[in-house]
């Protein structure tokens, strides 16, 4: 062959294509830089050099030339990474480099592939002329020591996914800047880490000069004052213990890029546990930091790349640079606001799209808002990441909250996380909650009946009932819509609507009118609104807390606000809720306050170490249907981990759900909607602001629905290049203006419908 390449560019002579050597060696140089900061260059830069050799072959080099169709060109590399060294890692470059495009597989699934007697490739030979020679073992060893877990496995299952976001965000980021050509690709740019520290000690001076005297802000300003004294403190692991209403959010930002500033990290992630608050809680953030920032969003609601890439699956043609947008962000911004189920997914996924951002984890501060909403039946695999990221990848994690779970090894538990108290940003908790109690909790006794809900809606002006599903949302406003300034949020409502709605309801609230709110969960997490009366539909003490942060979230009233806890007769908890409704029972039942710390320590113990059963020996806690840490420690020998079924097993929302776009009008002149979706539809290749921008009108169904209804003609593709993979509605006839889309309306009944937002 006289020349070796890379890369194409169709119409152009191969003067212009690229060379494959110059690939290898500038992935491995970027995906070095990457590991170097977690202390594993080296393994990377090798990672990068093998990756592509399979392009050597005649086979693939054909392909370019538009003389053959493809052919499997990442084996080949893994081959020779097993060949060349030994275990374990031999078979780490392996793993990584066989899955640098299709994703890390299954140890069954490589072995298939190493095997050349069951995976023919094309021949490869002459690859080592386009390739770095290859260093001997020694050159390998990390320039920092790895602390292994003591979950067998784990560490080095953990490292081989963190090296894989290396090599496959290094190969995209150097084949973008390939095609970019002499046009780059606008990336980074942001103001430094330094800087934004400057201009929220600014943002937070001016707040506390403009606040009013009184207790909740002098207890804002003690907090405040606290994490700042503590941002001092090593990296590791940290908590916050705030009382709703005491400032946390930006008590925790400020810690973070104080902390960051000190040490020399490099970002803040937030992460939040629910999509519904990422918005609010970026639009915080920027109004401290600026708005040219570079805060990145980032959520699970529908992923935006993914259907890019369906599109290309289906032989739709794109340009190789938008083949590229198909990938996940790869979170090289200063400040990521996501979800808890972003960023735990993300930690065991396999896809190259999820994978691709996690390198950018090292050396950042994470915030795990509402730390306690860490789904029970994968709360192993959690804390094994935390603490993994904490230990190994310079990360300082907070966890974030007004009803810290006993998590902690010291709270009794031997395979909690390693932090203490003196490790707590807070000063003196139990101090706080008594300062800034604004609430009694009262558990009526009996099932309640909607009925008896919606006489009290009617006794009262301003009341607010949170419920546990939709369905039963819909159905207990249905009650009390004829009343005055009855008000439904659900998450069958998109999310602009239920901003716009939320904005009603302060401003009415501001105003001393009436306000009557039937919501799901959705309202509890980071959302300012207050009212001297909450009831909440029985789940767990964390629940509760969190809707008593919406009473007398000031400290208005004369006297305490009140919570009432109750048992719906009309709709049975979900089965997700059960063991933290039971837990939070033996609490209401035997304590006055069952929402001081005490009474909140009790409930987490009883929720994760029931009957001396130790909870983290359990299997409940770690994949309902396949324990995901048993799995990594029965390969601890070959190193043959089961990425695939990981991801697979590794799922936070269990229910088959789908988006749906809803052109939703705040009223009859608001086009705004329907203009984007206009200009969507005629582009040629959707852009990806213009997607996300979607997002603002995305309601997810069952899935099963959500075919139903595109055979019925209800939904139409957004773009013809995403097919089935973005759906809007055609028919508003199924979208109620005061409640959102009408799943009710359809003969189709689903369990997925009663779901907790």
């Amino acid at each position: 062959m006289t020349g070796v390449f890379a890369h194409s560019v169709p119409g152009q002579s191969t003067a212009q294509w690229e060379p494959l050597a110059d690939h290898l060696a500038r992935v491995g140089d970027t995906a070095a830089r990457f590991a170097d900061v977690f202390g594993w260059g080296e393994l990377a830069r090798l990672a990068g050099t093998l990756h592509d050799v399979g392009k050597a072959s005649e086979a693939f080099q054909a392909y370019l030339h538009a003389r053959a169709s493809s052919c499997d060109h990442s084996t080949a590399g893994a081959r020779v990474a097993v060949a060349e060294y030994p275990l374990p890692v031999g078979r780490m470059l392996a793993t990584i480099v066989a899955g640098h495009h299709a994703g890390l597989d299954d140890g069954d699934g490589i072995e298939r592939r190493l095997d050349a007697r069951q995976t023919a490739i094309p021949a490869f030979e002459g690859w080592q002329s386009h390739a770095a020679a290859l260093p001997p073992l020694v050159q390998l060893k990390p320039t920092r020591r790895f602390a292994q877990s003591g979950l067998p496995g784990f560490t080095d299952a953990f490292l081989t996914r963190m090296l894989f976001s290396c090599l496959v965000d290094a190969d995209f980021l150097e084949t973008e800047r390939f095609y970019a050509g002499a046009r780059p690709v606008p990336r980074g740019g942001y103001p430094g880490i330094a800087v934004l520290q400057a201009r929220l000690s600014a943002h937070m001076d001016g707040l506390s000069a403009k606040a009013r005297p009184g207790l909740v802000n002098s207890v804002r300003a003690e907090v405040l004052a606290a994490v700042r004294e503590r941002a001092a403190l090593a990296p590791g692991l940290f908590t916050l213990t705030v009382p709703t209403g005491g400032g946390k959010t930006l008590a925790s930002l400020t810690f973070a890029l104080d902390h960051a500033t000190r040490h020399g990290l490099r970002r803040v992630v937030h992460v939040a546990p629910f999509t519904a608050i990422i918005e609010q809680t970026a639009a915080v953030f920027r109004s401290a930091l600026g708005e040219e920032v570079g805060i990145l969003e980032h959520h699970a609601t529908f992923d935006w790349q993914d259907a890019a890439a369906r599109a290309v699956d289906n032989g739709i043609g794109l340009d190789p640079v938008s083949r590229l947008r198909r990938a996940a962000e790869n979170w090289d911004a200063p400040v990521v606001v996501t979800t808890a189920v972003q960023l735990f997914e993300s930690l065991f996924a396999n896809r190259t799209s999820r994978c691709r951002k996690l390198h950018n984890l090292a050396r950042s501060v994470i915030v795990l808002d509402e730390a306690q909403a860490m789904p029970l039946p994968l709360l192993r695999p959690c804390l094994a990441a935390i603490d993994e990221l904490s230990r190994n990848y310079g990360v300082s994690v907070m966890l974030c909250t007004a009803t810290q779970p006993a998590l902690r090894q010291v709270d009794g538990f031997k395979a909690g996380l390693p932090v203490d108290d003196t490790r707590e940003l807070a000063p003196d908790p139990p101090r706080l909650y008594r300062a800034l109690r604004r609430v009694a909790v009262e558990r009526l006794a009996g099932p309640i009946s909607d009925e008896t809900v919606a006489r009290r809606f009617a006794e009262v002006p301003q009341m607010l009932c949170i419920v546990n599903s939709r369905r039963h949302a819909k159905a207990l406003f249905d009650r009390i819509a004829p009343l005055p300034g009855a008000i439904h949020l659900s998450t069958l409502m998109c999310p602009r609507h239920r901003r716009a709605v939320l904005d009603a309801a302060r401003a009415a609230l501001r105003d001393g009118a009436v306000v009557r709110i039937v919501s799901t969960s959705l309202i509890e997490a980071g959302v300012d609104i207050d009212l001297p009366e909450v009831w909440r539909a029985t789940a767990g003490l964390d629940a509760v807390a969190q809707a008593a942060g919406r009473c007398n979230r000031e400290g208005a009233l004369a006297g305490l606000g009140r919570v009432v806890v109750f048992e719906p007769a009309d709709a049975p908890p979900p089965r997700e809720l059960e063991a933290f409704r039971r837990a939070a029972e033996e609490v209401l039942r035997t304590r006055d306050d069952p929402l001081a710390p005490n009474a909140i320590r009790a409930y987490f113990r009883e929720l994760y170490w029931r009957k001396g059963e130790h909870a983290f020996d359990a299997p409940q806690l770690d994949g309902e249907t396949w324990p995901i840490l048993p799995a990594v420690a029965e390969r601890v020998k070959t190193h043959a981990f089961p990425f695939a079924s990981i991801a697979r097993a590794f799922r936070f929302i269990d229910d088959a759900m789908e988006p749906v776009i809803v052109p939703w009008r705040a009223d009859p002149r608001d086009d705004r909607a329907e203009a984007l979706l206009a200009r969507i539809a005629a582009m040629d290749r959707p852009l990806g602001d213009d997607l996300r921008r979607l997002q603002a009108y995305v309601v997810t169904v069952p899935s099963k629905l959500r075919a139903r209804w595109l055979a019925l003609g209800r939904l139409r593709p957004v773009h013809p290049m995403l097919e089935g993979a973005l759906l809007r509605l055609d028919d508003t006839a199924f979208y109620d203006p005061r409640t959102g889309l009408r799943l009710e309306d359809d003969v189709y009944r689903a369990p997925e419908d009663n779901i907790v937002a």
